[in-house]
């Protein structure tokens, strides 16, 4: 937490103190919180891959990782708590056409809790921790592929849209799928099953396919809105950034699936596709990395324009975290693949800035729940005009 963040604490009185009642953290809590778990989640998976040997970054990366259960549990029963005291003000959300899309942060927070698991608790607590992961898989499947169905679908009938309001927030529900394939090519070959290992190994590129040709279909789409109407909000600023996550994790799932396919494939008797798989693999890689370094560059200078004018805080800040990292763990991914040490040091770099970001965003949303005004609905905000 930044100086100033611990100022505003220590001189803002009272925790909660912008909220008329303390049962109104749990009213106007909403999905948007999840993207924190997003943020913290990556920057544990990053640091855990860091590709210089720091004494006590593993450690560091690991209490992240914890703190990300922690962080995941408690929204998670603020939310369910929500619905059960306010069930009519909560399902307002269903009709919103921005809130609604965070749905997809949920699914996306579990599964940087699902390769925590892989990456932490394998060497902690050993294989047993295996048939969890593999148990909290499924049901990220499930709800990524739930949102990347039904909330297009309320999109299309329910709420109301026009091309001149959308931003890349568009793709959250959309992108839950792909982050499921590329935890899925992570937890395949940790199975003891052949045949688990190969239901699961086809199972995440169709929720690759589920997923990235919609996403890219959607960037088309942003790219005519904003060359037609230029930039969203400022308030939307993070958003620019949000771009960079499918083709980042698009790319790291392709990686992941098709490192492990050859052996996969081979104990099903199809010895070719598995080298097939790995190839395609490692050139989708290859070539999503190049489409994601366009899009990261032009945030930069969308950022860069943004904050020259002056950006409130809000929790949309985190959408700067995840593209980051995802994109980071891409990059470090075709380091150690390609035996390259530009992608080495990039990557590294990228984790650098990932770290910073995490700092400030953290911080901030730190102080912003102490004194409760980032506790916010816009649904019931909008419903009371």
């Amino acid at each position: 937490m930044s100086l100033r963040d611990l100022a505003a604490i220590n001189a803002g009185a009272k925790p909660l103190s912008h909220l008329s009642r303390p049962q109104e953290a749990i009213r106007q809590f909403t999905p948007n919180w999840f993207a924190a778990t997003m943020g913290t989640g990556i920057l544990a998976l990053a640091l855990a891959q860091f590709p210089l040997a720091i004494p006590g970054l593993r450690s560091i990366a690991e209490g992240l990782w914890m703190l990300n259960i922690v962080l995941f549990c408690t929204f998670s029963v603020l939310y369910m708590a929500r619905w059960i005291m306010f069930f009519d003000e909560a399902k307002q959300i269903f009709g919103h056409s921005t809130v609604s899309m965070f749905f997809g942060t949920i699914p996306m927070g579990l599964a940087t809790i699902i390769n925590g698991l892989l990456v932490f608790g394998v060497p902690r607590w050993g294989a047993g921790v295996i048939p969890l992961a593999e148990a909290l898989w499924w049901i990220d499947v499930a709800m990524a592929l739930a949102c990347g169905v039904l909330i297009p679908y309320m999109m299309f009938t329910r709420q109301q849209h026009s091309i001149d309001q959308m931003t890349a927030v568009w793709l959250l529900p959309v992108v839950a799928a792909e982050v499921a394939a590329a935890s899925g090519g992570l937890l395949a070959p940790q199975l003891i099953d052949t045949g688990a290992q190969f239901v699961m190994l086809i199972t995440s590129y169709v929720l690759w396919a589920y997923s990235v040709p919609v996403a890219l279909s959607i960037l088309v789409i942003l790219l005519l809105r904003m060359a037609l109407h230029k930039l969203p909000h400022e308030s939307m600023a993070a958003s620019s950034w949000l771009s960079l996550g499918p083709i980042g994790t698009g790319a790291l799932g392709m990686l992941v699936i098709g490192a492990d396919a050859p052996a996969i494939f081979s104990a099903q008797g199809m010895e070719g596709i598995g080298g097939v798989a790995q190839g395609i693999g490692l050139i989708s890689g290859i070539l999503f990395w190049g489409l994601g370094l366009w899009w990261m560059t032009m945030a930069v200078l969308i950022t860069v324009r943004y904050f020259k004018a002056g950006v409130p805080f809000n929790l949309g800040w985190w959408g700067f975290t995840f593209p980051i990292g995802v994109y980071a763990l891409t990059t470090l991914k075709l380091g150690s693949l390609l035996h390259s040490v530009f992608f080495n040091v990039f990557g590294g770099c990228l984790v650098l800035v990932l770290v910073v970001m995490w700092l400030i965003v953290a911080s901030r949303t730190l102080a912003g729940a102490y004194r409760g005004n980032l506790f916010v609905s816009p649904c019931i905000a909008s419903s009371a005009k």
